[in-house]
């Protein structure tokens, strides 16, 4: 089982470093560097198998526990990964069954990453084996601190594959979870379409067929996957706390990935790291042109809080960023460089978040291969690039400040599910229907309020949370409606909360489902539609629009209505402290929205700039301008005293207020 999650680790700053990639006399140089910037953790080994086993059952460790040595003599921590995400050529040719398999039934094939299936009984077999013989050879080693299982699941789309390995496996799963067949075809509604089935042997993936799939069969296929993750990062786990206790796992998640349910694969782990590229991130989000532009050389002012906040909650109060971006990366459509300091103020926010450990990739651009653009802290020829420099002067701005404590308890709330996004994405109903757009945009506007926030799962307890919003979550757990019920504090839930079972049909007393005394309502049709089909919606004798999504609901007796479409139907309900938006509102509306309910909750708010945001930890309140202009802070922030930097902010720098407590 995972480590108890108070215990509590100095804040600390990370490197990530490949020393087969770079001739042996180099390493103490890189290590005594890393040391004179401020580093103490470094992350390796995590894509190393060729190097460990280059023949089957023939180890070479030699290496490893040299470059071990080296750091550790440096007084350096070293995080160890296992190699699974790149498994070597000759066990790709003796098993290629192990291979994942696209929608379109093709091998995905050796030559890059990632190129295995989460389903193959004898691909797990081989990492047990593998991460036993590393963790036999080097998992007492001193300067271990903790190991990173794999890197980054699912990454490259591998969550779903279509292999035989998985149709046999899914069977298998579906079997455990119904019992009988009569039971699946009841559940799943198969008497539609005459699709039923008279044996769990029948039952294939759901791809190849003419058109749309039962999406209950689609619902259960992306539950299984999402278990086969879990279960594929258990074999690692369970080899690794027996053969090297007292050391941290963790595994490195990504930026708005949403295949696999990472609340489940933590419940394994005691660490949740993350991967955090700003620019490359925003460039390939969905935002609107000029929003992109304004940002383009610093990053969405949200997009990387959203993650701290998602996956402290998901690590139980504990998370690192294992990766953060130093400069230009390669793998987006454009690879902006950032501004000067936003090294330095992604770093600053990370710890402000609540992070352990802010680690950075990679030491040294590499000049090979796939990611010859992705910048490091240094050169390819081992000169210091701009970021070194940056990331020696965050180790100077926490030297300055001192201990941060803990990151202040958040008073609101935003309850995140990975099943509801899966949900969603099966029957959008409208293209432009998101989940994940609809969840940024209710954390953007808690944060444009000065507030901290937790982002919490469905089996959260929800107690002491003065506001909590619930995106779109069709499938509401019974677990989660009984904490909604009896938490005390203003709600706020999304068009389609309520409207789906667990088998993806609609309730009985339609949507809201189990809320539905809770909210006070009935949602009797729906409809979706494009930018020019806008319903306009008034509210505060202002008007505002739903502008992809909208909801026909009957208040039931005693519920209000606080605003109305322009043709005259509810648009926001309450009764009692909970609420339901009946659409997809936009910015300004759910601003609006969001600011009234945190003022009634009695939350003290602000209304900060597009580019500011702040973030509290222990005594100390951290504000940090993302631009694109540079900012005063007076006007927001009195009383204080500055503990780094002052009340001008140009664009790209942060502000350490001192605050009572």
């Amino acid at each position: 089982m995972p480590q108890a999650s108070s215990k509590a680790t100095d804040v600390s700053i990370g490197v990530c470093y490949y020393p087969e990639h770079w001739p042996e006399a180099v390493w103490a140089e890189d290590a005594r560097r890393m040391r004179e910037a401020g580093i103490s953790r470094v992350r390796i080994g995590e894509f190393a198998w060729s190097r460990l086993e280059p023949s089957p059952g023939e180890y070479d460790f030699g290496w490893l526990v040299r470059a071990l040595d080296v750091l550790h003599g440096e007084g350096l921590e070293v995080i160890l990964g296992t190699p699974t995400a790149t498994p070597p050529k000759w066990l790709v040719d003796a098993m290629p069954g192990m291979l994942p398999v696209g929608r379109d039934g093709r091998p995905r094939g050796f030559a890059s990453r990632r190129h295995y299936c989460f389903s193959h009984a004898g691909y797990r077999r081989e990492c047990a084996r593998i991460v036993r013989a590393l963790a036999e050879r080097v998992g007492a080693h001193p300067g271990i601190v903790a190991w990173q299982t794999d890197n980054e699941y699912g990454c490259h789309n591998t969550v779903l594959s279509w292999s035989d390995e998985a149709k046999l496996g899914f069977r298998h799963w579906l079997r455990d979870r119904y019992g009988a067949i009569a039971a699946l075809n009841e559940a799943w509604g198969n008497v539609f379409w005459s699709m039923e089935y008279r044996d769990f042997d029948e039952i294939d993936l759901p791809a190849g067929a003419v058109t749309e799939t039962n999406p209950a069969h689609r619902a259960d296929f992306h539950r299984y996957s999402s278990d086969q993750v879990a279960a594929f990062n258990r074999v690692q786990t369970d080899v690794i706390r027996g053969l090297s206790p007292g050391r941290d796992i963790l595994h490195n998640f990504m930026t708005f990935f949403l295949d696999f349910d990472h609340y489940e694969t933590m419940k394994d782990l005691d660490i949740a790291t993350w991967d955090s590229y700003p620019l490359g991130s925003l460039d390939v989000f969905p935002a609107p042109a000029e929003h992109k532009a304004a940002f383009a050389r610093t990053g969405d002012p949200d997009l990387q809080a959203f993650h701290h906040d998602l996956y402290r909650g998901a690590g139980r109060g504990r998370f690192w960023v294992m990766e953060q971006q130093p400069g230009p990366v390669n793998w987006a459509d454009y690879n902006l460089d950032a501004l000067p300091g936003l090294v330095r103020l992604w770093g600053l926010e990370g710890f402000a978040h609540g992070a352990e450990t802010m680690s950075y990739f990679r030491w040294r651009q590499a000049p090979f291969a796939q990611e010859q653009f992705h910048a490091g802290l240094n050169l390819p020829d081992g000169s210091p690039d701009r970021a070194y420099h940056e990331v020696k002067q965050l180790s100077a701005d926490l030297a300055a400040l001192g201990p941060l404590g803990a990151p202040a308890p958040a008073k609101a709330a935003l309850v995140f599910s990975y099943e509801a996004s899966w949900f969603l994405r099966i029957q959008p109903q409208g293209r432009n229907f998101s989940y994940i757009e609809q969840a940024f945009a209710m954390y953007r506007a808690l944060r444009r309020l000065g507030l901290d926030v937790d982002i919490v799962g469905p089996e959260a307890a929800l107690a002491g949370y003065a506001l909590v919003l619930v995106p779109s979550m069709p499938h509401v757990p019974e677990r989660l409606a009984a904490e909604l019920e009896r938490c005390g504090g203003t709600v706020l839930a999304g068009p389609r909360t309520g409207s789906r079972t667990a088998s993806h049909r609609i309730p009985d007393n339609l949507a809201p489902g189990p809320l539905a005394g809770l909210l006070g309502l009935r949602v009797t049709r729906v409809e979706s539609y494009r930018a020019y089909s806008a319903v306009p919606v008034r509210y505060e004798n202002a008007t505002f629009r739903f502008d992809r999504w909208r909801e026909f609901v009957e208040p039931a007796v005693g519920t209000e209505v606080l605003a109305e479409t322009e043709d005259g139907h509810p648009a926001l309900t309450r009764r009692g402290r909970a609420h339901y938006l009946a659409g997809a509102p936009d910015e300004a509306l759910l601003q609006r929205i969001v600011a009234r309910l945190a003022g009634e909750a009695g939350l003290e708010t602000l209304d900060l700039p597009a580019g500011l945001r702040t973030r509290t930890r222990g005594s100390r309140r951290f504000v940090f301008n993302y631009g694109p202009q540079p900012a005063d802070i007076s006007p927001h922030f009195t009383g204080t005293s500055f503990a780094l930097g002052g009340a001008r902010l140009e664009a790209g720098a942060v502000a350490v207020l001192r605050t009572e407590g």
